[in-house]
Protein backbone atom coordinates (compact mmCIF):
# COMPACT_ATOMS: atom_id res chain seq x y z
CA UNK A 1 0.00 0.00 0.00
CA UNK A 2 1.10 3.60 0.41
CA UNK A 3 4.79 4.08 0.82
CA UNK A 4 5.95 0.66 -0.35
CA UNK A 5 9.02 0.59 -2.55
CA UNK A 6 8.32 -2.25 -4.91
CA UNK A 7 9.22 -1.80 -8.59
CA UNK A 8 12.38 -0.43 -10.15
CA UNK A 9 14.55 0.96 -7.41
CA UNK A 10 16.47 4.20 -7.35
CA UNK A 11 19.16 5.52 -5.06
CA UNK A 12 18.78 8.53 -2.81
CA UNK A 13 20.22 11.70 -4.26
CA UNK A 14 23.62 12.62 -2.90
CA UNK A 15 24.99 16.09 -2.37
CA UNK A 16 21.67 17.94 -2.86
CA UNK A 17 20.90 20.45 -0.15
CA UNK A 18 18.03 19.15 1.99
CA UNK A 19 17.20 16.22 -0.31
CA UNK A 20 16.55 13.09 1.72
CA UNK A 21 14.39 11.05 -0.70
CA UNK A 22 15.22 8.97 -3.77
CA UNK A 23 15.45 11.03 -6.98
CA UNK A 24 14.62 8.83 -9.95
CA UNK A 25 14.72 9.21 -13.72
CA UNK A 26 11.33 9.24 -15.42
CA UNK A 27 11.81 5.65 -16.61
CA UNK A 28 12.25 4.34 -13.05
CA UNK A 29 9.03 5.69 -11.53
CA UNK A 30 7.69 3.54 -8.69
CA UNK A 31 4.89 3.71 -6.14
CA UNK A 32 5.24 5.79 -2.98
CA UNK A 33 2.80 7.59 -0.73
CA UNK A 34 3.90 10.86 -2.38
CA UNK A 35 5.46 11.06 -5.84
CA UNK A 36 6.83 14.46 -6.85
CA UNK A 37 7.17 14.66 -10.64
CA UNK A 38 9.35 17.67 -11.32
CA UNK A 39 10.96 19.23 -14.38
CA UNK A 40 9.98 21.04 -17.54
CA UNK A 41 9.74 18.07 -19.94
CA UNK A 42 5.99 17.56 -20.01
CA UNK A 43 6.03 14.56 -22.32
CA UNK A 44 8.29 12.53 -20.05
CA UNK A 45 6.31 13.61 -16.98
CA UNK A 46 3.06 12.47 -18.59
CA UNK A 47 4.60 9.14 -19.50
CA UNK A 48 5.99 8.60 -15.99
CA UNK A 49 2.60 9.34 -14.42
CA UNK A 50 0.86 7.06 -16.89
CA UNK A 51 3.31 4.24 -16.15
CA UNK A 52 2.79 4.70 -12.42
CA UNK A 53 -0.95 4.31 -12.95
CA UNK A 54 -0.37 1.08 -14.89
CA UNK A 55 1.94 -0.29 -12.18
CA UNK A 56 -0.68 0.37 -9.53
CA UNK A 57 -3.49 -1.10 -11.63
CA UNK A 58 -1.41 -4.22 -12.20
CA UNK A 59 -1.17 -4.60 -8.42
CA UNK A 60 -4.87 -3.90 -7.86
CA UNK A 61 -7.33 -3.43 -10.78
CA UNK A 62 -9.79 -1.72 -8.44
CA UNK A 63 -7.53 1.36 -8.25
CA UNK A 64 -9.50 4.61 -8.07
CA UNK A 65 -7.96 7.48 -10.05
CA UNK A 66 -8.79 11.13 -9.32
CA UNK A 67 -7.44 14.40 -10.73
CA UNK A 68 -6.90 17.78 -9.07
CA UNK A 69 -5.95 21.06 -10.73
CA UNK A 70 -3.87 22.77 -8.06
CA UNK A 71 -4.55 26.15 -9.65
CA UNK A 72 -8.32 25.69 -9.25
CA UNK A 73 -8.23 23.89 -5.92
CA UNK A 74 -11.33 23.73 -3.73
CA UNK A 75 -10.55 23.62 0.03
CA UNK A 76 -10.94 20.13 1.45
CA UNK A 77 -10.68 18.43 -1.96
CA UNK A 78 -7.48 16.51 -1.21
CA UNK A 79 -8.57 15.00 2.08
CA UNK A 80 -11.92 14.04 0.57
CA UNK A 81 -10.31 12.16 -2.31
CA UNK A 82 -7.70 10.54 -0.07
CA UNK A 83 -10.22 9.30 2.49
CA UNK A 84 -10.77 5.51 2.49
CA UNK A 85 -13.70 4.31 0.44
CA UNK A 86 -16.33 1.85 1.61
CA UNK A 87 -14.54 -1.09 -0.02
CA UNK A 88 -10.99 0.07 0.69
CA UNK A 89 -9.77 0.39 -2.93
CA UNK A 90 -6.32 1.98 -3.38
CA UNK A 91 -6.45 5.57 -4.60
CA UNK A 92 -4.23 7.43 -7.05
CA UNK A 93 -4.59 11.21 -6.84
CA UNK A 94 -2.92 13.07 -9.73
CA UNK A 95 -2.32 16.77 -9.14
CA UNK A 96 -1.37 19.04 -12.05
CA UNK A 97 -0.27 22.67 -12.00
CA UNK A 98 1.45 22.64 -8.59
CA UNK A 99 3.57 25.54 -9.89
CA UNK A 100 0.29 27.53 -10.04
CA UNK A 101 -1.24 26.19 -6.82
CA UNK A 102 -3.63 28.15 -4.67
CA UNK A 103 -2.67 29.01 -1.09
CA UNK A 104 -5.32 26.57 0.15
CA UNK A 105 -3.78 23.69 -1.82
CA UNK A 106 -0.27 24.42 -0.55
CA UNK A 107 -1.40 24.71 3.07
CA UNK A 108 -3.54 21.57 3.02
CA UNK A 109 -0.96 19.48 1.18
CA UNK A 110 1.78 20.50 3.63
CA UNK A 111 -0.52 19.31 6.41
CA UNK A 112 -1.34 16.10 4.49
CA UNK A 113 2.37 15.26 4.27
CA UNK A 114 2.51 14.85 8.03
CA UNK A 115 0.23 11.80 7.81
CA UNK A 116 -0.47 10.55 4.25
CA UNK A 117 -3.62 8.46 3.98
CA UNK A 118 -3.07 4.72 3.99
CA UNK A 119 -3.74 3.21 0.58
CA UNK A 120 -3.40 6.54 -1.26
CA UNK A 121 -0.74 7.59 -3.76
CA UNK A 122 -0.43 11.34 -4.25
CA UNK A 123 1.29 12.52 -7.45
CA UNK A 124 2.41 16.16 -7.48
CA UNK A 125 3.29 17.50 -10.94
CA UNK A 126 5.45 20.64 -10.72
CA UNK A 127 6.69 22.04 -14.04
CA UNK A 128 9.12 24.61 -12.64
CA UNK A 129 9.26 28.02 -11.03
CA UNK A 130 9.30 29.26 -7.46
CA UNK A 131 5.61 28.87 -6.64
CA UNK A 132 5.17 25.95 -4.27
CA UNK A 133 8.84 25.86 -3.24
CA UNK A 134 8.00 25.33 0.44
CA UNK A 135 5.95 22.27 -0.48
CA UNK A 136 8.67 20.88 -2.74
CA UNK A 137 11.30 21.43 -0.06
CA UNK A 138 9.14 19.57 2.47
CA UNK A 139 8.70 16.59 0.13
CA UNK A 140 12.41 16.51 -0.66
CA UNK A 141 13.27 16.69 3.02
CA UNK A 142 11.32 13.50 3.62
CA UNK A 143 7.85 14.66 4.68
CA UNK A 144 5.39 12.11 3.35
CA UNK A 145 8.07 9.46 2.75
CA UNK A 146 7.98 10.13 -0.97
CA UNK A 147 10.15 9.92 -4.06
CA UNK A 148 10.96 12.48 -6.73
CA UNK A 149 10.82 11.70 -10.44
CA UNK A 150 12.97 14.19 -12.33
CA UNK A 151 11.85 14.97 -15.89
CA UNK A 152 14.51 17.25 -17.31
CA UNK A 153 14.50 18.10 -21.03
CA UNK A 154 16.36 15.70 -23.29
CA UNK A 155 18.60 18.06 -25.25
CA UNK A 156 21.81 16.19 -26.09
CA UNK A 157 22.01 13.99 -29.16
CA UNK A 158 23.39 11.14 -27.07
CA UNK A 159 20.40 11.36 -24.70
CA UNK A 160 17.94 11.29 -27.62
CA UNK A 161 19.78 8.32 -29.08
CA UNK A 162 19.56 6.47 -25.76
CA UNK A 163 15.88 7.35 -25.42
CA UNK A 164 14.99 5.98 -28.86
CA UNK A 165 17.14 2.88 -28.37
CA UNK A 166 15.28 2.16 -25.12
CA UNK A 167 11.93 2.36 -26.93
CA UNK A 168 12.91 -0.53 -29.20
CA UNK A 169 14.73 -2.48 -26.50
CA UNK A 170 11.68 -2.35 -24.23
CA UNK A 171 9.53 -3.70 -27.07
CA UNK A 172 12.04 -6.48 -27.76
CA UNK A 173 12.67 -5.27 -31.32
CA UNK A 174 15.91 -4.86 -33.24
CA UNK A 175 16.87 -1.63 -34.99
CA UNK A 176 20.14 -1.14 -36.85
CA UNK A 177 22.59 1.52 -35.70
CA UNK A 178 22.16 3.44 -38.95
CA UNK A 179 18.37 3.34 -38.70
CA UNK A 180 18.51 4.63 -35.14
CA UNK A 181 20.78 7.53 -36.15
CA UNK A 182 18.51 8.44 -39.07
CA UNK A 183 15.40 8.34 -36.90
CA UNK A 184 16.90 10.54 -34.18
CA UNK A 185 18.11 13.01 -36.81
CA UNK A 186 14.64 13.26 -38.34
CA UNK A 187 13.01 14.06 -34.98
CA UNK A 188 15.77 15.87 -33.13
CA UNK A 189 13.62 18.86 -32.16
CA UNK A 190 10.74 17.12 -30.39
CA UNK A 191 11.03 14.17 -28.00
CA UNK A 192 7.27 13.56 -28.19
CA UNK A 193 7.37 13.23 -31.97
CA UNK A 194 10.45 11.00 -31.70
CA UNK A 195 8.54 8.69 -29.36
CA UNK A 196 5.54 8.67 -31.70
CA UNK A 197 7.79 7.80 -34.65
CA UNK A 198 9.31 4.91 -32.69
CA UNK A 199 5.86 3.57 -31.87
CA UNK A 200 4.78 3.89 -35.53
CA UNK A 201 7.75 1.81 -36.65
CA UNK A 202 7.10 -0.75 -33.92
CA UNK A 203 3.48 -1.05 -35.01
CA UNK A 204 4.01 -1.23 -38.77
CA UNK A 205 7.50 -2.53 -39.51
CA UNK A 206 8.28 -6.24 -39.57
CA UNK A 207 11.45 -7.99 -38.44
CA UNK A 208 14.53 -5.81 -37.97
CA UNK A 209 14.09 -2.08 -38.55
CA UNK A 210 16.73 -0.89 -41.02
CA UNK A 211 17.78 2.39 -42.60
CA UNK A 212 15.58 1.52 -45.55
CA UNK A 213 12.60 1.20 -43.21
CA UNK A 214 13.23 4.62 -41.70
CA UNK A 215 13.83 6.09 -45.15
CA UNK A 216 10.53 4.74 -46.39
CA UNK A 217 8.64 6.32 -43.49
CA UNK A 218 10.62 9.42 -42.63
CA UNK A 219 13.24 9.90 -45.32
CA UNK A 220 14.09 12.90 -47.46
CA UNK A 221 15.29 16.09 -45.89
CA UNK A 222 15.79 15.67 -42.14
CA UNK A 223 13.36 18.47 -41.32
CA UNK A 224 10.71 17.07 -43.67
CA UNK A 225 8.63 14.37 -42.04
CA UNK A 226 5.11 13.10 -42.40
CA UNK A 227 4.19 14.78 -39.14
CA UNK A 228 5.63 18.12 -40.29
CA UNK A 229 3.40 18.05 -43.37
CA UNK A 230 0.33 17.20 -41.28
CA UNK A 231 1.15 19.87 -38.68
CA UNK A 232 1.52 22.58 -41.34
CA UNK A 233 -1.81 21.64 -42.93
CA UNK A 234 -3.62 21.53 -39.57
CA UNK A 235 -2.23 24.98 -38.79
CA UNK A 236 -3.82 26.29 -42.01
CA UNK A 237 -0.47 26.81 -43.77
CA UNK A 238 -1.47 25.30 -47.12
CA UNK A 239 1.55 26.57 -49.07
CA UNK A 240 4.03 25.36 -46.45
CA UNK A 241 2.34 21.96 -46.29
CA UNK A 242 2.55 21.52 -50.08
CA UNK A 243 6.21 22.55 -50.10
CA UNK A 244 7.05 20.11 -47.31
CA UNK A 245 5.12 17.35 -49.08
CA UNK A 246 7.01 17.87 -52.33
CA UNK A 247 10.37 17.93 -50.52
CA UNK A 248 9.49 14.72 -48.73
CA UNK A 249 8.36 12.92 -51.88
CA UNK A 250 11.41 14.15 -53.79
CA UNK A 251 13.58 12.77 -51.00
CA UNK A 252 12.08 9.30 -51.33
CA UNK A 253 9.19 9.30 -48.86
CA UNK A 254 6.35 6.96 -49.68
CA UNK A 255 2.83 8.50 -49.81
CA UNK A 256 1.40 5.80 -47.52
CA UNK A 257 3.15 6.84 -44.28
CA UNK A 258 2.56 10.49 -45.25
CA UNK A 259 -1.16 9.78 -45.23
CA UNK A 260 -0.83 7.73 -42.03
CA UNK A 261 0.31 10.85 -40.17
CA UNK A 262 -2.86 12.69 -41.22
CA UNK A 263 -5.05 9.73 -40.28
CA UNK A 264 -3.41 9.41 -36.85
CA UNK A 265 -3.86 13.10 -36.01
CA UNK A 266 -7.44 13.26 -37.30
CA UNK A 267 -8.42 10.17 -35.30
CA UNK A 268 -6.99 11.72 -32.15
CA UNK A 269 -8.82 14.98 -32.85
CA UNK A 270 -12.10 13.10 -33.27
CA UNK A 271 -11.62 11.31 -29.94
CA UNK A 272 -10.75 14.50 -28.09
CA UNK A 273 -13.61 16.42 -29.70
CA UNK A 274 -16.05 14.13 -27.92
CA UNK A 275 -14.45 14.85 -24.53
CA UNK A 276 -14.67 18.64 -24.65
CA UNK A 277 -16.02 18.94 -21.10
CA UNK A 278 -13.22 16.91 -19.51
CA UNK A 279 -9.93 18.24 -18.22
CA UNK A 280 -6.77 17.10 -19.99
CA UNK A 281 -5.90 14.48 -17.36
CA UNK A 282 -9.42 13.09 -17.18
CA UNK A 283 -9.76 12.96 -20.98
CA UNK A 284 -6.38 11.31 -21.33
CA UNK A 285 -7.36 8.56 -18.89
CA UNK A 286 -10.71 8.00 -20.57
CA UNK A 287 -9.32 7.93 -24.11
CA UNK A 288 -6.07 6.08 -23.52
CA UNK A 289 -3.96 9.10 -24.50
CA UNK A 290 -1.29 11.17 -22.79
CA UNK A 291 -2.34 14.64 -21.53
CA UNK A 292 0.05 16.29 -23.99
CA UNK A 293 -1.74 14.50 -26.84
CA UNK A 294 -5.07 15.84 -25.60
CA UNK A 295 -3.70 19.38 -25.37
CA UNK A 296 -2.18 19.14 -28.85
CA UNK A 297 -5.41 17.80 -30.36
CA UNK A 298 -7.40 20.61 -28.76
CA UNK A 299 -5.10 23.17 -30.35
CA UNK A 300 -5.49 21.40 -33.70
CA UNK A 301 -9.30 21.41 -33.32
CA UNK A 302 -9.54 25.20 -33.24
CA UNK A 303 -11.66 26.37 -36.17
CA UNK A 304 -13.07 22.92 -36.95
CA UNK A 305 -16.74 21.90 -36.89
CA UNK A 306 -17.92 18.35 -36.19
CA UNK A 307 -19.26 18.11 -39.76
CA UNK A 308 -15.98 19.37 -41.23
CA UNK A 309 -13.95 16.89 -39.20
CA UNK A 310 -16.23 13.98 -40.14
CA UNK A 311 -16.07 14.87 -43.84
CA UNK A 312 -12.26 15.12 -43.70
CA UNK A 313 -11.94 11.72 -42.04
CA UNK A 314 -14.09 10.26 -44.82
CA UNK A 315 -11.88 11.97 -47.41
CA UNK A 316 -8.80 10.51 -45.68
CA UNK A 317 -10.24 7.01 -46.11
CA UNK A 318 -10.94 7.75 -49.78
CA UNK A 319 -7.40 9.12 -50.22
CA UNK A 320 -5.98 5.94 -48.67
CA UNK A 321 -7.91 3.95 -51.29
CA UNK A 322 -6.60 6.21 -54.05
CA UNK A 323 -2.91 6.04 -53.13
CA UNK A 324 -2.99 2.27 -52.67
CA UNK A 325 -3.88 1.58 -56.27
CA UNK A 326 -7.41 2.76 -56.97
CA UNK A 327 -6.30 6.13 -58.34
CA UNK A 328 -3.95 7.23 -61.08
CA UNK A 329 -2.23 10.06 -59.18
CA UNK A 330 -1.51 9.47 -55.46
CA UNK A 331 0.31 12.81 -55.18
CA UNK A 332 -2.76 14.69 -56.40
CA UNK A 333 -4.90 12.78 -53.90
CA UNK A 334 -2.59 13.83 -51.08
CA UNK A 335 -2.51 17.45 -52.26
CA UNK A 336 -6.31 17.52 -52.37
CA UNK A 337 -6.47 16.22 -48.79
CA UNK A 338 -3.95 18.83 -47.64
CA UNK A 339 -6.10 21.57 -49.13
CA UNK A 340 -9.21 20.34 -47.31
CA UNK A 341 -7.34 19.99 -44.01
CA UNK A 342 -5.85 23.48 -44.32
CA UNK A 343 -9.37 24.87 -44.82
CA UNK A 344 -10.62 23.05 -41.68
CA UNK A 345 -12.70 20.59 -43.69
CA UNK A 346 -14.42 23.17 -45.87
Amino acid sequence: MAGRTTGRAGSPARGGSGVAIPQLPWSAVRPASVVLVSGTEGFLADRAIRELRELLRAEDPSLEVSDIDAGQYAPGELITLASPSLFGEPRLIRVTGVEKATDAFLAETLEYLQAPADGSYLVLRHAGGQRGKKLLDAVRAGSGSGVEVVCAPITKDAEKHDFAAAEFQTAGRRISAGALRALVSAFSDDIAELAAACQQLLADAADEITEQTVQRYYGGRVETTAFAVADAALAGRYGDALMLLRHALAGGNDPVPMLAAFASKLRTMAKVSGAARMGSGQAAGALGLAPWQVDRARRDLQGWTDDGLAATIELTAETDHQIKGAGRDPVYALERLIGVVARRGV
